[in-house]
């Protein structure tokens, strides 16, 4: 800003200079070096506001990230408070687990002491296992009942293994009777395999016979194409040769009919006018009309596309 009011007062200082020697006629070299100068003045002006711009868009976006990190400060703070709370919570509970441990270490006390009651319990046990002893004897004589059941048991079983191997050699019968049809149903498969590969061989000559018609009908088809384009060139080839005699017929009538409407010493005059002998003026006389040209181009255009279509139509079917 300081540089911009400077510039101010020098740029208010060379209009002073300059109104005064506007005034004065003599003077004119000067009044051009301070033109120079004004602009000059001018574009440092320009800068300087330029720059004032950009460092006010700088100083904006440095507010911008100063209030962000103000919230972030404040967000930061927000969590030291909560950890300080969690720090607090915690120690609560380092207190809680050592007075539990104390309690702990009571309840042991009287685990102890449950331990050697138990004992005595055990001694007291020990006191009733001999009575069982007696009661033991009691379950022996219900085992020889249960042994006498067994033997009834056992004699089922005999009774189920015969059965059993009576299904056996029904099983046996079974599986020869299998071993026979798959030995039948080989022989069916070695039959269908002969047949097939009877139809495969008739299938093969029947296939290369398709092949060897296909190529004869690809050839004629190649031979037709090639009819086809040699036809349609000729045609054409025709079609301008015969243009080109029509043109030149019609050319013959209009110079015998001009020769029949000029006599020859017209001619002569003609000739002479122009400074021209009498074959270079026929020749003049023969020259074709513009609309003749344009048919002429607009036939060959029209034979070129019917020679496209027609190849088109090869290349399609």
């Amino acid at each position: 800003q300081q540089e911009k009011e400077d510039l101010q007062g020098k740029l208010k200082l060379r209009e002073h200079l300059s109104q005064t020697a506007g005034k004065s006629e003599d003077i004119l070299a000067p009044s051009k070096n301070i033109d120079l100068e004004m602009k000059q003045l001018q574009c440092k002006l320009k800068n300087s506001k330029n720059e004032i711009t950009k460092q006010s868009s700088t100083i904006k976006s440095l507010k911008n990230e100063v209030q962000e990190k103000e919230e972030r400060i404040r967000v930061l703070q927000a969590k030291i408070s909560q950890l300080g709370r969690d720090l607090c919570m915690k120690r609560h509970l380092i207190e809680d687990l050592r007075s539990r441990l104390k309690a702990n270490q009571e309840n042991e006390k009287t685990s102890n002491e449950t331990l050697e009651s138990l004992e005595r319990k055990i001694k007291a046990l020990t006191e009733e296992c001999s009575n069982k002893k007696t009661s033991i004897d009691s379950l022996k004589q219900r085992r020889n009942l249960a042994t006498k059941e067994k033997s009834q048991y056992e004699q089922m079983y005999h009774n189920a293994i015969y059965e059993l191997v009576q299904k056996g050699l029904k099983l046996a019968s079974l599986e020869s009777k299998m071993i026979e049809t798959q030995c039948a149903m080989a022989e069916l498969e070695t039959t269908i395999s002969q047949q097939l590969h009877g139809l495969a061989k008739q299938s093969e000559q029947a296939l290369e016979t398709v092949q060897k018609n296909l190529l004869l009908t690809s050839n004629k088809v190649e031979e037709f194409m090639t009819f086809v384009k040699a036809l349609t060139r000729e045609l054409q080839h025709s079609v301008q040769e015969l243009r080109t005699k029509i043109k030149q017929a019609k050319k013959m009538r209009e110079l015998k009919a001009c020769k029949k409407g000029l006599s020859q010493e017209s001619v002569q005059l003609a000739a002479s006018i122009l400074n021209v002998s009498t074959t270079d003026l026929e020749e003049i006389l023969e020259v074709e009309d513009d609309e003749e040209t344009t048919k002429t181009k607009t036939d060959f255009e029209k034979d070129k596309e019917w020679l496209q279509y027609i190849q088109k139509l090869l290349e399609t079917q």
